[in-house]
């Protein structure tokens, strides 16, 4: 991986900052055109390569090396149930994939394409009846795994997947010790 990592060093030495300031949300960024357009004759010049692909609610970012074949590659999952106001589920799939494909990218090359506003943001207290149905969606979803487990090995999968506070839940726990005892 020496040649990949010799022409990367060398593309981020050279790349500058990207920022177009298109506004979105109450921030601004760079959009993949305006990327793009600084990105790709910078790549070229370092024999470097990429392509996103999208492996079910994943992409998968593949920065290579065009003369050696080398790559790296990082997978960015994408968040599902989002819905946005004035979108159907059609737009806002596309509007997911095209915001994680920008930031994949931008991570895997270490571009900096907007302004960093990390401290800037403020926490959105959600009500008790939106933590009510996400706890129980995630009930439900922790009961399926676990059912779905056919040995002992995928059920340790299914019950290590779950979050913290699904583990708390006395009925996934004893459906998880009931199943464990099942398929011994």
């Amino acid at each position: 991986m020496k040649n990949l990592f010799k022409a990367l060093a060398g593309f981020q030495q050279e790349v500058p900052a990207i920022h177009q300031g298109t506004k979105g949300y109450g921030y601004t960024y760079s959009d993949l055109k305006t990327i793009f357009k600084v990105i790709n004759p910078i790549l070229k010049r370092h024999d470097l390569g990429f392509t996103q692909l999208i492996e079910g609610t994943n992409i998968k970012t593949i920065i290579f090396h065009t003369e050696s074949g080398e790559s790296l590659e990082s997978v960015t999952e994408i968040p599902q149930g989002i819905t946005l106001k004035g979108m159907n589920t059609y737009q806002v799939n596309g509007s997911g994939i095209t915001y994680y494909r920008r930031y994949s990218l931008s991570s895997a090359l270490g571009l900096v394409t907007d302004v960093d506003s990390d401290a800037d943001g403020t926490e959105v207290k959600k009500t008790d009846s939106e933590i009510a149905i996400e706890y129980n969606a995630l009930i439900k979803t922790a009961k399926a795994n676990l059912k779905a487990s056919k040995d002992i090995d995928s059920l340790v999968t299914a019950w290590k997947s779950l979050q913290s506070n699904q583990q708390s839940n006395k009925e996934v726990m004893a459906l998880k010790d009931s199943l464990k005892t099942k398929l011994s």
